[in-house]
């Protein structure tokens, strides 16, 4: 039976949130964030209370041309230490290493070689193997590590089993449900997360939620995930993410009822900074074709490209995806 963990009212000392502005973020604008923005999100998140700050992914400079995307992309150990020093501060720093897209036994350094504090694995439920090698590879370079299985609402439940099992006898500290394509309802991740920990039960790992907004459930997700275990958070400042975007930063922390948490900083921070993101025209968030994708359960990336061509011919695009 599974049992709820906390109330409205109560602290879950054990919630730890995650910013992933500048990560989920870049996907928007291929990662073109300028240092001052970067630097006052930094300064925003020690403000707010923030537990972990994600700068972006170590992406592989041979597989991604520096020409094409800003050096969020690649994350590097020199630009994070421009922005945080020393960061000899309660906030943690990671970065997301994606299976295939990061050359990790080069471009991950040791840990007293870096600023970055945690390595996010990001894979699918088929690349789990490589996947479990980076955890190792990190660990042994000295990082905390998670790992983020994307697009669950497509994965078998035999398969997801397999995975725990994998990643329970790893050093990974954490196991997150990745609602990739917005598909899912807060209670299919009431499920979810009670599998997650049942699988990983008696190994003292935690689960985290990242969710997507297409059918404006990721803030719901998000803390019902919570509810029912899970206490790694992801959230974005405004729910700037690809797509339809993900569960905004200011909302979770909002509803979080630990004082360690601050929202003014948050406000300000939007109001200096985001907003201008939007008037320079930088589209993201919850948009018709966003909602049917999730619907269907598909990746967006026909609904990114119906929204950045203007199409509001829903009626075709709906009967488009069915098909």
């Amino acid at each position: 039976m599974i049992q709820i963990k906390g109330s409205m009212m109560s602290v879950r000392e054990d919630a730890q949130v995650l910013d992933a502005t500048i990560r989920d973020g870049g996907l928007v604008n291929d990662f073109y964030f300028e240092d001052a923005f970067v630097r006052a999100l930094y300064e925003m998140n020690l403000a707010a209370g923030v537990d972990y700050m994600e700068f972006g992914y170590r992406a592989d400079k041979r597989q991604f041309s520096v020409d094409k995307f800003g050096k969020w992309k690649f994350s590097s150990d020199e630009d994070i230490r421009a922005i945080v020093g020393d960061n000899d501060t309660d906030m943690k720093i990671s970065v997301m290493a994606d299976v295939g897209r990061c050359d990790y036994k080069k471009d991950i350094h040791k840990k007293s070689e870096s600023p970055v504090d945690m390595i996010r694995v990001a894979t699918y439920i088929n690349t789990m193997p490589e996947a479990v090698a980076m955890i190792e590879d990190a660990a042994d370079k000295g990082y905390e590590t998670t790992c983020n299985i994307m697009a669950v609402s497509k994965c078998k439940e035999s398969d997801l089993t397999y995975a725990l099992e994998m990643l329970a006898k790893s050093p990974v500290k954490a196991v997150y449900v990745v609602d990739s394509y917005g598909a899912l309802y807060p209670i299919q991740i009431r499920d979810i997360v009670h599998f997650y920990a049942q699988g990983l039960e008696g190994t003292g790992k935690l689960v985290g939620i990242h969710a997507h907004n297409n059918q404006q459930c990721a803030f719901a997700n998000t803390i019902e995930g919570m509810s029912v275990g899970a206490s790694m958070m992801d959230g974005t400042v405004m729910g700037m993410g690809r797509g339809a975007g993900n569960c905004s930063l200011e909302g979770l922390l909002g509803f979080l009822k630990n004082p360690k948490y601050d929202l003014p900083p948050v406000l300000s921070f939007i109001e200096h900074y985001m907003l201008k993101l939007k008037e320079d025209g930088v589209v993201w968030g919850y948009d018709i074709p966003y909602l049917l994708t999730g619907l269907v359960d598909q990746h967006p990336r026909t609904a990114i490209a119906a929204v950045k061509a203007g199409d509001t011919k829903y009626l075709d695009f709906y009967n488009e995806i069915w098909d």
